[in-house]
């Protein structure tokens, strides 16, 4: 019997393949829970290149794979992130491919207000330590911007309170740049709006605005979220154009709140600080031009009381002109009479001083005397200093007759002891001439060129020379005896070898 049971039992169960099971379960489960959510926290999402967002769900025991379809991720309103603590809703079915269970999520939610508080309280202590928040960054509003800029949703009731407000207060230009205000896709066309406005060039086809406003209705944390994400507060603390929050109702708070330049309880409030009140502004000035013209009138008072004032301490004016007409009068009669007394006492004077003075005649015939005596004493003057010239010359002349005897003298004298000099250097001379020389009996040898022959080599054979006697010259001819030159004359006569001194015109040679 224990052999026959497996079989039986065997026989009874039905058979599935893997595929029919897989399918079977994931047909009981998604008719078992066709809705359900899920509270739990986010655990290792994953956005693959196919668009689709994958995550687990875990609490303290268990685990549950999600996944969120491409065209459900921009609509869930909330961004996956690690660690978040959320309620997904949706579907559960099976993945056949590898037996695992899922929820196919259409909706994320965060999980009560207290994990999305601590998550807002931790992203504002970031951005504040990065020095986002500090009031040193704020910058004044412009009392008067012409143009305004707003971002916000172009459909919705906030952009009409503030134009509707603008128009009341003060009517200025207002660029309206529309964005999504609540979704996936409402950060980040907020942050590009206000990154758009301040990439505006000044003066340029669409004007850049002096001012910003960012503005939403109220609405509930998660409504308001994209306005606590960190790329549009940091768009916020980057805005080079002054900017005011103007995000939900006066008990809203979100991040770029501390990060705008100022903040308004509502979109409506927003506009009454963008924009002073256009008829205060007038009545400001009328009772400003009002007051001014009071204390201007004032003034003009008190001046013509002061003017009446000092009026009254002076005399009569007629009565003040009327006396310096007369004195005018009187010091023109005593002017006339003083200047006719003044001529003629000028004239007098004149006269008196002409009778003083010398006519040009006797002028001349002065000086005419005065010349004479000074060429009568010029005259003398020349006489004396002839006389003396005279007998200067005189004792000059003497002195010169006596220094020409000496010199004379002195000449004769000097003149005796070069002749005598002289005659001495004559003898002496005379003495060395090679004249001498011949008269004791030399001679002195010369060619027919006049040359003198100083030895026997110089003498040519059958060569014509001259000799010179003291008292007279012969001519030769050289003869050679014995293969050896003759000597010069038949006399036989030797050469001295001496030199005699050189006589002017006097032939200079040897003698034989």
């Amino acid at each position: 019997m224990s052999d026959a049971s497996p079989g039986v039992a065997g026989h009874n169960i039905p058979e599935y393949t893997v595929s029919e099971l897989a399918f079977a379960l994931k047909r009981e489960v998604e008719q078992a829970f066709p809705r359900v959510r899920v509270r739990g926290e986010i655990s290792q999402p994953s956005l693959p290149r196919s668009g689709h967002c994958y995550f687990r769900l875990k609490d303290v025991d268990a685990v549950l794979d999600a996944v969120v379809w491409k065209g459900t991720l921009p609509r869930l309103g909330l961004k996956v992130e690690d660690g978040l603590e959320v309620i997904a809703s949706g579907r559960l079915t099976t993945y056949p491919g590898s037996s695992r269970y899922q929820i196919i999520v259409d909706r994320l939610e965060l999980a009560g207000q207290g994990a999305l508080l601590k998550l807002l309280e931790e992203r504002r202590k970031k951005l504040q330590a990065e020095g986002l928040f500090d009031a040193g960054r704020k910058r004044a509003l412009p009392f008067l911007p012409d143009v305004i800029g707003v971002v916000t949703s172009p459909s919705g009731a906030v952009i009409r309170d503030i134009l509707h407000r603008l128009a009341d207060r003060f009517p200025r230009r207002v660029l309206i740049w529309p964005v999504a205000v609540q979704g996936t896709t409402a950060a980040a066309e907020v942050a590009a709006a206000i990154t758009g406005f301040n990439q505006l060039a000044p003066g340029g086809t669409v004007p850049r605005p002096d001012v910003l406003i960012v503005a939403r209705g109220g609405g509930s944390l998660e409504d308001l979220w994209a306005f606590n994400e960190e790329v549009v507060v940091r768009a916020v603390a980057a805005s080079a154009i002054p900017l005011i929050s103007a995000v939900g109702h006066e008990t809203d708070t979100t991040l770029i709140d501390f990060a705008a330049d100022r903040r308004a309880p509502t979109p409506t409030a927003a506009a009454e600080m963008a924009v002073p009140v256009r008829a205060e502004l007038l009545a400001d000035i009328r009772d400003h031009d009002g007051r001014l013209l009071n204390a201007l009138n004032r003034r003009l008072r008190e001046a013509e009381r002061d003017l009446a004032g000092l009026a009254r301490g002076l005399p009569d004016p007629v009565r003040l002109i009327e006396e310096r007409v007369q004195r005018l009068d009187v010091c023109s009669e005593r002017l006339s009479t003083a200047t006719i007394n003044l001529v003629a006492l000028r004239r007098a004077a004149f006269v008196g001083v002409a009778d003083r003075l010398r006519t040009p005649r006797q002028t001349i015939d002065a000086k005419a005397q005065l010349l004479a005596g000074e060429w009568r004493a010029l005259s003398g003057a020349l006489r004396r200093y002839a006389g003396e010239s005279q007998q200067k010359s005189e004792r000059a002349g003497d002195r010169i007759t006596a220094l020409s005897d000496r010199l004379a003298r002195a000449t004769r004298g000097l003149t005796d002891q070069r002749s005598t000099a002289l005659d001495g250097l004559g003898k002496l001379l005379e003495s060395y001439s090679f004249k001498g020389t011949l008269a004791r009996g030399f001679t002195l040898v010369r060619d027919s060129s006049g040359h003198t022959l100083s030895s026997v080599a110089a003498a040519t054979p059958g060569s014509a020379v001259r000799i010179e006697f003291a008292d007279g010259a012969v001519g030769a001819t050289i003869d050679a005896a014995d293969g050896k030159p003759a000597t010069a004359a038949t006399t036989g006569a030797a050469t001295t070898g001496a030199k005699p001194r050189r006589r002017d015109n006097g032939p200079q040679g040897n003698l034989f």
